[in-house]
């Protein structure tokens, strides 16, 4: 393992990094220049006035950029460390103020690599490590000294040994390991993983593995069901919950400059919205990149259309933070400076979707393998989703899509997924961006999955011997000896239509004169008629076996004995039956070894008239027996018919004085409706009242130049303002913690016995405190009172007194 030591330098000073480093490590630390080739083992330390990409395995610099305002160098180096290593890069955040390095672990964690941060109460500096966490891409939090031991142990992993496309080999795990594990996953996630494609899986539970200093596959299963938080990590782990505002600007290009234009300015059918789904959303970016597209292009365009965007994601946390709508600073690296001017608020730290393009997208919590499909859809987003599914949940998935389109609706899937096979259902508009157009073509039907098993594929262990395939061996056998010794048949459903052959039927059924049909009874011989017909009505009557002999049929060289068997089978809820054909073997003579004086030929003799007499009263019996249950059925129809009638007239008066109380209840649903129109007309004003009270709220706040904190009754914070954001070193995934858990810049130590001081003597209280860079602030904490004047909370302000401090002095 080698280390790379990025870190923020003033470019007029020369760094003395290395010099610090090297006594307390046994590794050679050296400064880096371009072209420095990485050797296992040794610490590379990032040059002043610099930036540090990597390629390969050797460094490489350039200037540093003019804006120095957006400089993050750690940022760049992620991005490009994720690019050259893979899933072997391992990215760690260690204390430092600002937000540096945020941005950078999103790429990693993408790659498949490990993202560690320093734990934010260990660091002097917990503004990195905060905002690290803040975004939901830190593997793991721990103090240095335990972040090293990681280290050290994930250095001998085989995750970080192998390259990122050999995990599936890697991994020695049995289909029996594997169903445990889905098994553990299904309660808490709802998600069915045995459609994800496996090697995606075994690399994410290598990973994981890796994280917990775990080798073997049976200890991680025996953790996984000891560790209820384990499972949830590994389920947020094989979601990949990797998107960022804005991705793949060339896309939002295409759709800007082909589907826009195709579809707002000219639309279909006058007055109907416009509607957009955008599928796995992950926590949002994508949704509301697409929403300030369509705004931004209606305004150029000053249109006037309706529009709906639905974003659904199998994640409900990613969804709830979606809805929320609220985002660290780090997205001012993908977000443009004027689109988050007019599109975005900053607040509490971060930046807030505007209402304006948050009512345009609707979040809802969906599985796509099993949930139904939106439909008249005139775009559909689904990018990097596909990927991670094996090939038949793709191919169901892109007809799902080809289903929810209107006719000239149009797909756009991520860079590396394509449609496959199904080539017939959409033209490519755009191959660069993967961009798609329906054609006019049937949709497949959308069956429900049932898609094997990938674990029935795993070999046993690793390493082991492949063996024959006993269950192909066990079919071929099978079918040799039902081809030699099993009789023909054929299988009817409940119509009597042949769903199935079974051998050779040639010698029983043929196909009728004129319109093709595949009616049993149609098919059948000159003399199988009234067997087969009388048997499959006993069997249908009946529900058993039943067995019909003597029976005769005529071929192309006369006529042959047989036995007919109709077994009834029930599949899938459904009746079918089983009919059986079994000629006879003609039994040898009993004087085959004597001689026999020969007769004369007998056209008309009387055993051949006995036999066609038996034959005309056996079929007479059947015609009599078989019009007997006609006659029967039609009986008993006639019993139900008159019943029924009688059922219906009952109903008929049941349901007059039905329609009189619906009636009734129609006046008293009218004058209901009435007044929910009046309350919800008075809602929809207070709502108003209420935006606009928020707004002012937050415009109030963004332009106090006063440090203010409102934390409640139990010390969690509820609002703070951008100067408390600089001053107290906060962000947006503070709402809600304890102040407590915060670790301000301030030299305040009894601060929480502060804030309950005023609160339960209902007093201000004032101090004067100092900040960690010498500054002077007077403290000031007041009880926050609610509109029925209970105390529910208290305001801290901080004014900067350091002049009339220092002047005093």
């Amino acid at each position: 393992m080698a280390f790379v030591m990025v870190s923020h330098l003033s470019p007029q000073h020369h760094s003395a990094m290395a010099a610090l480093l090297t006594p307390h490590t046994s590794m050679p630390v050296t400064q880096v220049q371009d072209g420095t080739r990485i050797e296992p083992n040794h610490v590379y330390v990032i040059p002043p006035d610099r930036r540090l990409t990597i390629e390969g395995r050797c460094l490489r610099l350039q200037p540093r950029p003019d804006d120095r305002s957006q400089y993050t160098p750690v940022d760049g180096f992620f991005s490009s460390l994720a690019q050259a290593a893979g899933s072997r890069a391992i990215g760690v955040i260690l204390s430092g103020s600002a937000s540096d390095g945020a941005i950078g672990i999103r790429d990693i964690k993408a790659a498949g690599g490990l993202t560690l941060a320093q734990e934010p109460a260990s660091a002097k500096y917990d503004g990195m490590p905060r905002a690290a966490l803040a975004t939901g891409m830190v593997d793991l939090a721990q103090p240095p000294e335990a972040l090293a031991a990681t280290l050290a142990e994930v250095a001998r992993h085989s995750y970080t040994r192998v390259a990122r496309r050999d995990h599936a080999e890697e991994l020695a795990i049995d289909a029996g390991q594997l169903e445990q594990i889905f098994e553990l996953l299904k309660p808490v996630s709802g998600v069915d993983f045995r459609y994800y494609k496996l090697p995606t899986i075994k690399r994410r539970l290598l990973r994981r593995m890796a994280l917990n200093r775990l080798h073997d596959i049976g200890h991680y299963l025996r953790m996984l069901e000891d560790s209820p938080t384990e499972v949830r990590a590994l389920y947020q782990d094989l979601l990949i919950h990797v998107t960022q505002f804005f991705r793949d600007p060339g896309s939002f290009e295409s759709l800007a400059t082909i589907v826009l234009p195709r579809l707002l300015d000219e639309p279909l059918v006058p007055d109907r919205p416009f509607r957009a789904w955008v599928s796995g959303c992950a926590t949002g970016e994508e949704a509301y990149s697409l929403a300030i597209e369509l705004l931004e292009y209606c305004r150029r365009h000053r249109l006037d259309r309706r529009m709906q965007i639905f974003a659904t994601d199998v994640s409900e946390s990613a969804v709830d933070h979606a809805r929320a709508g609220l985002y660290g600073a780090t997205i001012t690296g993908d977000v443009p400076a004027d689109r988050l001017r007019r599109y975005f608020q900053k607040t509490d730290g971060g930046y807030r979707v505007a209402k304006a393009v948050r009512d345009l997208v609707v979040f809802a919590r969906q599985d796509l393998t099993r949930d139904p499909p939106f439909s008249r859809l005139d775009l559909v987003l689904c990018r990097n989703v596909l990927i991670y599914l094996d090939t038949a949940l793709q191919r169901r998935l892109i007809s799902v899509f080809h289903y929810a389109l209107n006719p000239h609706g149009y797909l756009m899937l991520g860079q590396a997924e394509t449609v496959g096979t199904q080539l017939g259902l959409f033209t490519v508009v755009d191959k660069k961006s993967r961009l798609h157009r329906k054609k006019a073509a049937d949709t497949p039907p959308l069956v429900t999955m049932a898609v094997p098993f990938a674990g029935a594929t795993i070999r046993q262990k690793a390493g082991s011997e492949p063996r024959a395939d006993d269950a192909g061996l066990q079919s071929e056998v099978n079918r040799i000896i039902f081809d030699r010794y099993a009789p023909p048949g054929v299988v009817v459903d409940a119509d009597l239509q042949v769903i199935q052959f079974r051998g050779q039927t040639g010698m029983f059924l043929e196909p009728a004169p004129g319109e093709p049909s595949l009616h049993v009874l149609k098919m059948l011989r000159e003399g199988l008629l009234h067997g087969v017909r009388a048997a499959l009505q006993t069997a249908r009557r009946t529900r058993e076996t039943v067995r019909r002999e003597g029976l005769e049929v005529r071929g192309d060289h006369g006529w042959t004995k047989l036995a007919i068997e109709v077994l009834p089978l029930v599949a899938g809820g459904r009746t079918h039956y089983l009919i059986l054909f079994e000629p006879v073997r003609p039994q040898p003579s009993r004087r085959a070894g004597k001689t026999e004086r020969p007769k004369a030929a007998d056209p008309k003799s009387a055993r051949e008239q006995k036999s066609q007499l038996d034959l005309l009263q056996q079929e007479l019996a059947a015609s009599r027996e078989y019009l007997q249950a006609i006659i029967q059925e039609v009986e008993a129809a006639n019993e139900e018919l008159q019943s029924a009638n009688e059922e219906i007239l009952s109903s008929n008066e049941e349901l007059q004085s039905t329609n009189e109380e619906l009636d009734t209840t129609k006046e008293e649903l009218q004058s209901t409706n009435e007044e929910l129109h009046t309350v919800n007309d008075e809602l929809h004003g207070r709502n108003d009242e209420l935006t606009r009270v928020n707004s002012d709220l937050f415009n109030l706040i963004a332009s106090v130049q006063i440090a203010i904190v409102i934390v409640s009754r139990d010390l969690r914070i509820r609002r703070f303002t951008p100067m408390a954001e600089k001053l107290l070193n906060l962000i947006p995934a503070d709402l809600e913690r304890s102040i407590t858990h915060i670790n301000p810049n301030l030299d305040c130590p009894n601060l929480e016995a502060l804030i309950v001081q005023a609160m339960d003597e209902v007093t201000a209280v004032e101090r004067d405190v100092q900040g960690r860079d010498g500054r002077w602030f007077s403290l000031r904490i007041r009880p926050y009172k609610d509109l029925n004047n209970k105390i529910d909370g208290a305001v801290l302000a901080l004014f900067d007194i350091d002049l009339l401090k220092r002047g005093r002095e």
